[in-house]
């Protein structure tokens, strides 16, 4: 076996950078494959090799020959077999429908502009249509924990080569929790992105208005670097989208900016009979509830019933509408599962779509109200592993109950982050999966690591302890710092106005040397105000730095009463920052505390009869 199984992208960062060369590491990865491993579709030969090296090299000369440049430089990676690749024929899990790209899907084109480089192609459900791992002509993939059980689908074959450290990450896609299941099975981190923020031109579509192009990684630090390398607009791509310049401050919790504090939890947690999953569930929700989190028990009654629309109802026309042509002219090439699952889209009209395009308006609806108080759902990402024997004699109802707490997030237009939570009693991974709103990936990936330091599991089955985890930064919701001096510091009146903002205080320090401080006359509650004087003349004041949503600044501002304003203040380190300042006028017939070094201590002293 090669002598990178099981490197994180750090681990491989660190070889280069202590003078490894990628045509090395590279080659002898690709001499330690098996080529009859089921979870691969495709390798790189030789000639590709040179081919992938050469046009690594023609990147790092348009970098200027600075590998610091490229955050991804050799690291290599596997693609979902219906994501299109140059060099690799495309099949989506089916012979007859292979086809050689002209040009690199646009996940693609921007992981090898960060430097990766791709070394195969994965299996995968037919047509990503299941999620089990077993339907698919090049062979049914194994858990890479115990090869009687199923890996998940139908990204089965990127989480294999993940899991087992034969590469660091790689990419699957999700309509339904493809990019989920098999990281909850596999002991693995699987990124679902918020629709849209990856672009899904040159992806052999399955549902296309809800496709994700998704991350399977040993990490979550690595998933948030690989993120950051994809994300980003396509204009040439209909269903990309632009990350909002800010997050509404209206609606459910999980749709506005900030951390995330109070968790949803299904009430009843369907477990088909599943004890030991059930077991395993119990285990985490009691660690769960030792982090900084609240966990709500709540009705997912909705949620199961949105679920229920993406197989059940017309949302399978779209399985049809993307390999409508292919279907009737070599339907008897296709696995017979999936060809069914995709016929079954002949018995629903046009009517039908639209009264279920209503419903699915009238349960968004419901979860918005059931959701308004929390700020994200946890859930477990697959509440049973079943056998690939018995996925085989009853292969839609198991594989629908893998789909129980996976399949409405497209759907609800949510971002999802399964995580590791333990193991069960037989062996098992168990995992757990974070859900919020739409761009809200880098909440979750924070909650993520909090929760991976303290309850760390070895990286998938690889049995390499996991390194200290911190987030990832794909998406960020812009925000505007402020320094407040007086009646909004922390526990003083005002505060609330920063609070009820999603505001979080940053840090507590002091103005440069060039300040004085003064109580205003006639205002209530009491407000001081900030005077910058000449350095002789002043002093550092004890201020507080707030971080709120951009969003937010504009009513912040607005609440602000004359004298008062929002102006720049130096800070002690020689930062400038958005800050309380105070107009000229206000000060005639104002006190000078500057003596006291800040406002609170001010306020404690004419409590206490001593100012």
């Amino acid at each position: 076996m090669p002598s990178t199984l099981g490197w994180t992208i750090k681990d491989w960062q660190s070889a280069y950078k202590e003078g490894a060369k990628p045509e090395s590491l590279l080659g002898e990865l690709l001499t330690g494959l098996d080529t009859e491993d089921a979870a691969w579709i495709s390798l790189l030969d030789g000639d590709g090799l040179a081919s992938a090296l050469a046009e690594l090299a023609l990147t790092l000369e348009a970098a200027g020959g600075d590998r610091s440049a490229l955050p991804l430089y050799g690291i290599p990676f596997a693609a979902k077999d219906n994501i299109d690749v140059r060099g690799f024929e495309t099949t989506a899990g089916c012979p007859a429908f292979a086809y050689s790209p002209a040009q690199d899907a646009t996940t693609i084109v921007r992981l090898k502009a960060a430097g990766a480089v791709v070394i195969g192609k994965t299996n995968l459900d037919q047509f990503a249509t299941g999620l089990v791992g077993t339907r698919s002509p090049y062979g049914a993939v194994p858990n890479s924990f115990k090869p009687d059980v199923v890996s998940g689908g139908s990204s089965s074959g990127s989480a294999s080569v993940v899991a087992r450290g034969l590469v660091p990450f790689s990419l699957g896609t999700d309509t339904a929790g493809s990019g989920r299941v098999p990281a909850g099975l596999n002991n693995l981190v699987g990124l679902k992105p918020t629709r849209g923020m990856f672009s899904i031109r040159g992806v052999v579509p399955a549902c296309r208005s809800l496709d994700c192009v998704s991350i399977f990684a040993l990490t979550v630090n690595d998933a948030g670097l690989v993120s950051e390398a994809m994300a980003g607009y396509d204009a040439a791509d209909a269903f990309s989208r632009k990350a909002p310049y800010a997050l509404p401050l209206d609606g459910p919790a999980l749709r506005r900016p900030g951390p995330i504090k109070r968790l949803a939890i299904p009430e009843h947690p369907h477990w088909f009979g599943d004890q030991q999953a059930e077991a395993a569930w119990n285990t985490a929700i009691s660690q769960w509830r030792q982090q900084d989190v609240e966990l709500i028990p709540m009705d997912f009654s909705p949620m199961l019933e949105l679920a229920a629309l993406l197989y059940e109802g017309p949302w399978v026309a779209e399985r049809h509408a993307a390999v409508e042509t292919f279907r009737a002219s070599h339907g008897d090439e296709m696995n017979p599962v999936v060809r069914g699952i995709i016929d079954s889209a002949g018995k629903f009209s046009a009517t039908d779509t639209f009264k279920a395009q209503y419903l699915k308006e009238e349960l968004q609806r419901q979860i918005d109200e059931l959701l308004v108080d929390v700020d994200a759902m946890l859930v477990p990402t697959a509440p049973t592993a079943p056998t690939i024997e018995a996925v085989n004699a009853d292969p839609l109802a198991l594989n629908s109950q893998l789909g129980t707490y996976t399949n409405f997030v497209n759907l609800a237009d949510m971002s999802a982050l399964a995580i590791p939570a333990g193991f069960r009693d037989d062996g098992l991974p168990f995992g757990v999966t974070l859900i919020s709103g739409a761009w809200k990936d880098t909440e979750l990936q924070h909650l993520a690591c909090q929760w991976l330091n303290a309850h760390p599991t070895p990286l998938g089955a690889t049995g390499n302890p996991r390194p200290e985890e911190t987030p990832g930064a794909a998406i960020s919701t812009p925000t505007i710092q402020v320094a407040v001096v007086g009646a909004h510091l922390s526990g003083m009146p005002l505060n609330t106005q920063l609070t009820e903002r999603y505001s979080v205080l940053l840090e507590q320090t002091t103005t440069a040397a060039n300040y004085r401080l003064y109580a205003l006359p006639n205002t209530t509650p009491p407000k001081p105000g900030l005077r910058r004087v000449a350095d002789s003349e002043g002093e550092e004041i004890i201020v507080e730095v707030w971080e709120m949503p951009a969003s937010a600044f504009g009513s912040f501002v607005d609440l602000i009463p004359a004298p008062l304003g929002i102006g720049n203040v130096e800070l002690a380190d020689g930062r400038w920052v958005n800050g309380f300042i105070c107009e000229g006028y206000g000060f005639d017939g104002a006190r000078d505390v500057t003596e006291f070094g800040g406002w609170r201590a001010y306020i404690t002293a004419l409590k206490s009869g001593t100012a």
